[in-house]
């Protein structure tokens, strides 16, 4: 039998946030995997488990690690895994030592706990059903524009992180994007002393990260695209207009008009019979 990963959320800034089974978790374990001990070392302190052998899991040595955590856990050893703050795996370290143990046909666990994702958008007021999870932007380039233009498309509520020194460019660039209408709550500091949720259009939350200094850690929260306006009959014309000029059949160009659109076929076909007799 193999040894069995946990993953342990950890408190996001306030200590009592701590699961009840973490420590239990993490005092059962031969390896705490971390991204720093110093950090890692006064959560256990606080929690009164003994001193651990610890594996430095960042963004630098997570793949190399993952060797290191399956060959432990082929020993029949225990393993936990924790980030500075928060579920592992979520814009931290976790998914490739997951992956290496699942693929190496060890068991995989978790304590579940904070999460300031899951933690904004409730609080944000906005549509919690269904949501995109963004992590961090691309700071600079194609690759930012395109996330961006993703965003403002998305009909999903989009949570995104963001750093205080490029809150006030992040929420511009979403505003112009987006429209600066678009509802958006701007979290800091969740759980922790000053603790903070903004709840505004996009152009007031960028014209107050340009008037404070921002400081602490954010959450965005991002309202979804709104429903577009459904086709008129003149738009449909022109299209099927497009397309039998093409050549297509009446047949064919309803059909592509109906899915390009999002009508009813036979409404698209009606349309397309009055275009093809010229009317």
């Amino acid at each position: 039998m193999t040894g069995t990963l946990t993953l342990v959320a950890t408190p996001i800034g306030n200590l009592g946030d701590v699961p009840p089974r973490a420590a239990a978790a993490l005092a059962g374990a031969a390896i705490v995997c971390c991204e720093d001990t110093r950090r890692t070392g006064r959560l256990l302190e606080h929690l009164g488990v003994p001193k651990a052998t610890y594996l430095v899991v960042n963004e630098h040595t997570e793949h190399g690690a993952a060797a290191e955590v399956v060959e432990a856990l082929q020993r029949g050893e225990d393993v936990a895994l924790v980030t500075d703050a928060g579920t592992p795996g979520i814009s931290d370290p976790g998914g490739r030592i997951v992956r290496a143990a699942l693929d190496a046909g060890c068991a995989v666990t978790m304590v579940p706990g904070p999460s300031a994702a899951v933690m904004a958008i409730v609080l944000s007021g906005l549509d919690a059903a269904r949501f995109v999870f963004e992590g961090f932007l691309p700071r600079s380039g194609e690759a930012r524009d395109e996330r961006i233009a993703d965003v403002a498309r998305e009909p999903r509520t989009t949570v995104v992180y963001e750093a205080p020194h490029r809150l006030e460019r992040t929420l511009a660039d979403l505003a112009a994007a987006c429209g600066p209408e678009r509802r958006v709550a701007v979290a800091r500091e969740l759980t922790k002393l000053h603790e903070e949720v903004r709840r505004s259009t996009l152009a007031e939350a960028a014209a107050h990260a340009r008037a404070v200094e921002p400081r602490g850690e954010y959450v965005l929260v991002v309202e979804g695209a709104p429903a577009a306006a459904p086709a008129g009959d003149d738009e449909l014309r022109a299209a099927l207009r497009s397309v039998l000029g093409a050549g297509a059949s009446v047949r064919d160009a309803a059909a592509d008009v109906a899915v390009r659109f999002g009508v009813p076929r036979n409404r698209a076909y009606d349309l397309a019979l009055d275009v093809a007799a010229g009317r």
